[in-house]
């Protein structure tokens, strides 16, 4: 069986192969770890509101609230120094984001969880191969979730994972394994086409053009995507949520990870190369000191203007990400539906109007940093929100 196989690579990562729970995505894996927290109706749930969508949705599903706490700008992750003032008798769970592939607060992070006997859960879906203070991202917590979907640390088309460190959550997702619904033969068949287009077909040239089509199909339910259009739509759980993984996803899985390692250290190498360069031109980056505990998943970079530096990209056939362009990434809309207000929550709503995303698997920065060098204009010049 592929998905044996597969546990037992990630184990090498992450230590016991036992406590491993495949999902269909990565949000899956977090209702499932909330389930077995047994969280519910009138429970809330913290967590930082510079994220995606797929955090707070699994929360609503589960019938519990979401509550966010605004983010530090040089990590962009939760704010710890205000994270006390969020809890109250209703909470039951802190989440901790590693954005980027960055982990940050961690210790403090518990240390308040602990005092309030309250769960931690790890937001890994950027940060599998990372450590944090030497430590692998994701056990730390009770428990964590990782993300296979496309652009993640590693992939599989879609699919997800829970860890578990905590024992006494152990049998309440096993008994959940029973609950979920099988992959179809049309999705299996689905990612084998776009697991085709992805490895032969994606460069740089068409980059643009797939990665537009993808999101317009899989926002129209007409691919098997990262989000479907409900997703981002509305706060109702979709039908078919509860999925399993398929061993079509684990040999795709499989075959990501071969040479995981030296990705890691190119991502490193790379992001070493943007800070150097943008630290020589008093721009804003991401400090050396971070470094250690930064798995460099994307380069977070801050630009006056998004909109033009983009299209200017585009032209140059220079890929780059857009995480996130939202406090809630990627819907833009009225943002009420998921308990959040802009106004509570200055430094995410500001960092979401203006980071771009570098690529750090890429082979050469050499193009990449002769396209910010003719604009350096556009970037922004501190490290402050």
């Amino acid at each position: 069986m592929q998905k044996d196989k597969l546990k037992q690579k990630l184990a090498q990562y992450l230590g016991n192969r036992e406590n491993i729970f495949f999902h269909y995505k990565g949000r899956v894996s977090l209702y499932a770890i909330l389930k077995a927290m047994g969280i519910g109706e009138g429970d809330e749930v913290i967590i930082p509101s510079y994220t995606c969508v797929v955090v707070p949705n699994p929360i609503i599903y589960a019938g519990a609230k979401p509550v966010y706490v605004d983010i530090d700008p040089a990590t962009y992750n939760i704010n710890t120094d205000l994270l006390e003032k969020a809890i109250t008798s209703k909470t039951k769970v802190i989440v901790c984001q590693n954005t980027y592939g960055l982990s940050s607060g961690v210790e403090q992070i518990i240390d308040i969880a602990k005092k309030h006997k309250l769960y931690t859960i790890e937001d890994c879906t950027h940060g599998f191969g990372g450590q944090y203070n030497e430590q692998p991202n994701g056990t730390y917590c009770d428990a964590s979730f990782f993300s296979m979907q496309w652009n993640k640390p590693f992939s599989s088309g879609v699919g997800g994972f829970a860890l578990i460190n905590n024992p006494s959550l152990l049998e309440p997702m096993r008994q959940l394994e029973a609950e979920k619904i099988p992959v179809s033969l049309r999705e299996k068949m689905n990612l084998k086409i776009l697991y085709f287009i992805h490895r032969y077909l994606l460069t740089h040239f068409t980059y643009f053009t797939f990665v537009k089509l993808y999101r317009w199909l899989s926002k129209h339910n007409m691919v098997v995507g990262s989000s479907s259009g409900e997703e981002i739509s509305s706060i109702k759980k979709p039908k078919g949520f509860f999925k399993d993984y398929s061993n079509v996803q684990a040999k795709e899985a499989l075959r990501n990870l071969k040479g995981f390692d030296d990705v890691l250290l190119k991502r490193k190498k790379n992001a070493r190369v943007y800070t150097d360069f943008l630290l020589g031109t008093g721009k804003n980056h991401v400090s050396l000191d971070l470094f250690d505990n930064h798995a460099f998943l994307k380069y977070p970079l801050r630009v006056n203007d998004r909109d033009r530096f983009f299209h200017l990209a585009e032209k140059a056939n220079i890929p780059l990400g857009d995480w996130f362009v939202s406090p809630i990434h990627p819907v833009q809309q009225d943002l009420s539906s998921w308990y959040f207000d802009a106004e509570n929550y200055p430094v995410a709503v500001e960092m979401a109007k203006k980071v771009v995303n570098l690529s750090t698997d890429t082979r050469t920065t050499e193009k990449l940093i002769q396209f910010l060098k003719k604009y350096i204009d556009l970037i922004a010049d501190t490290n402050r929100a």
